[in-house]
């Protein structure tokens, strides 16, 4: 049937000849069904769309003639050529009739012909794949030269857009012969679709990528020309020619084409690309109209969501010489179009009439009293989310969902005059903009660090021998990203974050900042972390507050001003008149008295956004803990935090009085905040050793200035850093060693601190950790590791060298609790507590001499049997100086007590006590021998044993020449009945130095 087609559709055509409505209808539907069955031959079809075109000419029946050249081109592939173009002509020539059904019908028919074409054309590759053929050689670079190369399908395809091009061009097409009219619009469109919908066809075809790079950019750039020039509001002196308006709906549809350009051939296209973004970055200017500008930031929003778009800006321009820095001007545009809109006299409108319609009477706000958001529960003043800077209003809309562009005026294709642009429509699109290019750009380079490390990690358990060297590449680009960014990003997330009238709004602001913080710390990038930090620190305390940290750092940013195409682009310090909620009253943490800051609710955001940070990101911070460290005690201070056991922050009433005065919301968020910050720093565990040291690094300097302001008056000092060193230790109790001597070395300097409550307090941690460390499980465990132990008790033992009194007396609390609790177990750690112990003297009042007996006591009835026997004799020095003390007698008579007491020890323990000390001895002889030295101990050569009995005869001889009468009498009977008691024990010489040495000294 196929071959005889043209016999068969012949009388249907001569019926359509006739050009009778009933004839013609028939035959039309008669040819559709042939052609649905797919019995028309190439022949048949040519003529078919003859008789077609002779109707189209005579104006009849014309939707149903677009409907059979649909048929006829979806149904089969038998149409090509010059029969394929004349179907389209035919179809583009119905779309410029007077009848708008008819129009529209036919715009749709040509949309599905253009995409049938190329799907024709991905249909024919398909078939091909696999099949390498010879391609011939190319002559010259003119405009057919590639025609010659294509199969028919791909011809047919090029053909067409080569024409459409043409056609938007304004010139005569080469094969759409017949063409009447054509708008530029509609075009565009049929481009657009087809760069959208078949990128594979211009990426895999190099005479398609010739038509991108040679017809389709150079028209775009040349269409976009009068919307370059154009400038709102020019001189009025007439310009030497008149330059053209621009026009919204070609520039928007230039735009949508520059989009796809970019989305999909940027590879194939990167010097045009270039322009186009330049041109894009150009139409977000201050002198361009409202629409345009509109438009433009909506397109710029649309590169954002694409990360590695990005990502390839940054390699192929701002990291080449001599190219121009594309991804820093886009972030940079954006920034400097944010703060336009601030600065620009119509963009926004000023807060006289803040309240948005429909705002439930919040035009009275202030009245009542007396100022903005000073009453009230949270966020009643305005309805609406917006932004208020310096007088400046902007209303936030929601304009899409995270991460997708969702574009308004790059969609109204219907729209031939420029549309009006919602007042504050423009702001949203950039925030939307800028908020999805931080999460797009962090969490892109974050996976691939982390996809790193994991790979790293996986290298060394394979090849532990060898070292993980990175692919330099890939750090390069981060780096470069981040450096080409940071200052666009800080300084338009400053000034929104200063502006912002909404909670969710900030709260958004405020996590790009901590993302972009952590993202600098990763990359190894110190000062745009602090800047960010910086950023986040300044907006948790009050405007204006005096932390000289914070200012040293930002005034290097501040002197950055850099240019965006000639405008100059400050970091915008914080506008003190913002409407914010005040919920604290507070004083600031200053040497000298000052008056009182406020803390806004939005401070409080800010500083629950510190805490997070620092929770998670501690290991990032390095030496930037100092700027958190600094602003979280101020804030501390101010909200009238102080420290309770253990080193936690209770809400606590300020010691000068009323000064703090804090709303209901923030009294219920205290115990949050307080608890965060006790989170925070038990979190600190999970730092490495590096990251550890620069926290308590910082904590230790904080203290520092802490004690400084505390010179020289008893105010109350800011004990923060202290009560976290304490709560920092106590959580890092497994690797104690590697901060003890840091942490202990400091405290002890504040023990030192003429400030009573701040010394109380560096005593207070001290001893909290040395009793938390020796309590501690260690592995292995402290009677296996003499080493750490010592270590552990040594800085109570250099609190006896503390001359206040409040010092020693919590030093002997925490040696009578070190007793208790260890005593059994304090094993070579002997000495250094009898040391202490003994550390006596007559100027010490008898309180602190009478806490020091109570530890004598307890050791003397409890723990002689478990200490080392080498530690007797140094219990019985301690004893013997109790006895000779001067400030109480019942002390010194009862220490006489206490020596007949360990007299009875000796003799009931005698030959086990012999046994250790001949060993002990055997050991030190040997000793001795090896480094050539002799023996030397007191009463030697008498056996050890017998020394001991010496050195206790010895003392009580002292005590019997003491100026007190009855001290003299108490030791005279003691040494005597000891003598006769035990004297037995002693070998024959040493009796002789009994009655010679100690009796008649």
């Amino acid at each position: 049937l196929k071959e005889n087609s043209s016999e068969v559709v012949q009388p249907f055509l001569m019926g359509c000849g006739t050009k009778e409505p009933k004839i013609t209808q028939l035959c039309l539907a008669a040819i559709q069904r042939l052609m649905s069955h797919e019995v028309v031959s190439e022949a048949a079809a040519g003529n078919i769309i003859n008789m077609l075109w002779q109707l189209m000419e005579n104006g009849l029946e014309e939707l149903k003639l677009l409907q059979t050249v649909l048929v006829l081109l979806t149904t089969n592939t038998v149409v090509h050529d010059e029969v394929l173009s004349k179907a389209i002509v035919l179809c583009f020539r119905l779309h410029f009739t007077k009848d708008n059904i008819t129009n529209n019908t036919a715009a749709a028919t040509v949309r599905q012909v253009v995409t049938v074409v190329f799907e024709r054309m991905v249909a024919e590759d398909e078939r091909f794949k696999g099949i390498v053929e010879q391609p011939p050689p190319v002559q010259g670079n003119t405009n057919r030269r590639s025609v010659s190369t294509l199969r028919p399908s791909a011809k047919d395809a090029y053909m067409l857009f080569q024409d459409l091009c043409q056609l938007v061009n304004a010139d005569a097409p080469y094969w759409l012969v017949g063409m009447t009219e054509m708008t530029r619009t509609f075009g565009l469109e049929l481009l657009e679709s087809v760069l959208n919908d078949f990128p594979g066809v211009f990426l895999q075809h190099q005479e398609f990528s010739f038509l991108l790079k040679e017809r389709v950019c150079p028209l775009v750039i040349k269409l976009f020309s009068p919307n370059i020039k154009f400038r709102q509001g020019t001189s009025t002196t007439a310009p030497p020619a008149p330059v053209e308006k621009p026009y919204f709906p070609i520039c928007m549809r230039l735009l949508r084409v520059v989009s796809v350009l970019i989305k999909h051939f940027y590879r194939l296209l990167v010097t045009e690309c270039e322009i186009f973004l330049s041109l894009l970055v150009k139409f977000l200017d201050g002198e361009k109209p409202q629409w345009l500008r509109a438009v433009a930031v909506e397109s710029v929003h649309r590169l954002c969501v694409q990360p590695h778009l990005l990502c390839s800006f940054c390699q192929s321009y701002d990291m080449k010489q001599h190219s121009t820095k594309v991804f820093r001007d886009i972030v940079n545009a954006l920034g400097s179009f944010i703060q336009s809109l601030f600065i620009v006299p119509n963009g926004g409108s000023t807060a006289a009439v803040s309240a948005p319609a429909g705002g439930s009477g919040s035009g009275a706000q202030g009245t009542a009293q007396g100022g903005p958001g000073t009453g009230g529960g949270s966020g009643t003043l305005t309805t609406q989310a917006a932004f208020e800077y310096r007088g400046t209003w902007i209303p936030l809309m929601t304009v899409s969902v995270q991460g997708s562009a969702k574009a308004t005026y790059l969609e109204m294709l219907d729209k031939v005059e420029p549309p009006s642009i919602p007042e504050g429509y423009a702001m949203s699109v950039a925030f939307s903009a800028l908020l999805d290019l931080v999460r797009g750009i962090t969490s892109m380079i974050e996976r691939e660090l982390t996809m790193e490390e994991e790979a790293a990690a996986e290298f060394r358990e394979t090849h532990p021998d060898q070292e993980w060297k990175p692919e330099p590449g890939a750090h390069l680009v981060w780096e470069e990203m981040v450096n080409a960014s940071w200052c666009g990003l800080l300084a338009a997330l400053s000034l929104l974050l200063d502006a912002s009238t909404d909670e969710a709004a900030t709260e958004n602001i405020l996590k790009a900042e901590m993302t972009m913080a952590s993202l600098c710390g990763r990359v190894g990038l110190v000062t745009p972390r602090d800047a960010f930090i910086t950023a986040i620190c300044k907006a948790s305390l009050p405007p204006h507050y005096a932390l000289t940290v914070l200012s040293s750092n930002s005034s290097n940013l501040s002197s950055k001003a850099y240019s965006i195409q000639g405008q100059s682009v400050q970091i915008i310090s914080p506008s003190s008149e913002s409407h914010q909620q005040v919920v604290a009253v507070g004083q600031p943490l200053t040497a000298q008295p000052q008056g009182t800051v406020v803390l806004t609710a939005k401070n409080i955001q800010c500083m629950r956004t510190l805490l997070n940070l620092a929770h998670c990101h501690g290991a990032v911070l390095g030496t930037s803990w100092q700027l958190v460290l600094a602003t979280l005690q101020h804030l501390v201070w101010i909200l009238g935090l102080k420290p309770a056991v253990g080193g936690a922050l209770k809400p606590g009433r300020a010691v000068e009085g009323p000064s703090t005065v804090l709303t209901t919301a923030v009294m219920t968020d205290l115990p949050v905040i307080s608890n965060i910050l006790s989170r925070l720093f038990e979190s600190s565990q999970y730092l490495d050793d590096v990251s550890l040291h620069h926290l308590i690094n910082a904590l230790c300097s904080l203290s520092l200035e802490a004690m400084e302001m505390a010179y020289g008056n008893n105010k109350e000092p800011s004990l923060f850093a202290v009560a976290k060193l304490l709560e920092t230790g106590l959580v890092n109790m497994d690797r104690i060693e590697i901060l003890w001597r840091p942490l202990t070395g400091h405290l002890l300097e504040v023990c030192q601190h003429p400030n009573s409550r701040m010394r109380e307090w560096g005593a207070e941690a001290l001893t909290a950790l040395i009793k938390a460390g020796l309590a501690y499980k260690h592995d292995p465990p402290l009677a296996q590791n003499q080493r750490l132990q010592l270590l552990l008790l040594n800085p109570l033992k250099e609190l006896s060298n503390v001359l206040h009194a409040d010092i020693r007396q919590k030093q002997l609390e925490c040696v009578l609790q070190i007793l208790q609790s260890q005593g059994d177990s304090l094993g070579p750690g002997w000495p250094l507590v009898l040391g202490v112990i003994g550390a006596i003297r007559n100027d010490q009042g008898e309180s602190l001499i009478r806490t020091a007996f109570q530890c004598l006591q307890l050791v003397v009835t409890d723990f002689l049997p478990t200490m080392p026997c080498t530690c007797l004799q140094i219990v019985v020095d301690v004893a013997g100086s109790f006895g000779l003390q001067n400030q109480d007698l019942n002390i010194s008579l009862t220490s006489i007590g206490l020596l007949w007491n360990i007299s009875d020890y000796f003799f009931q323990r005698g030959e086990a006590i012999t046994q250790e000390l001949e060993r002990e001895e055997e050991a030190l002889q040997k000793q001795a021998q090896e480094k050539g030295e002799t023996l030397n101990r007191p009463f030697h050569p008498a056996p050890p044993f017998d020394c001991l009995w010496l050195c206790l005869y010895a003392k009580l001889g002292e005590l019997c020449v003491d100026p007190r009468p009855a001290v003299r009498k108490s030791a005279g009977q003691t040494l005597f009945s000891t003598i006769a008691a035990h004297g037995t024990l002693l070998q024959q010489p040493t009796w002789h130095i009994v009655v010679w040495k100690v009796c008649w000294s």
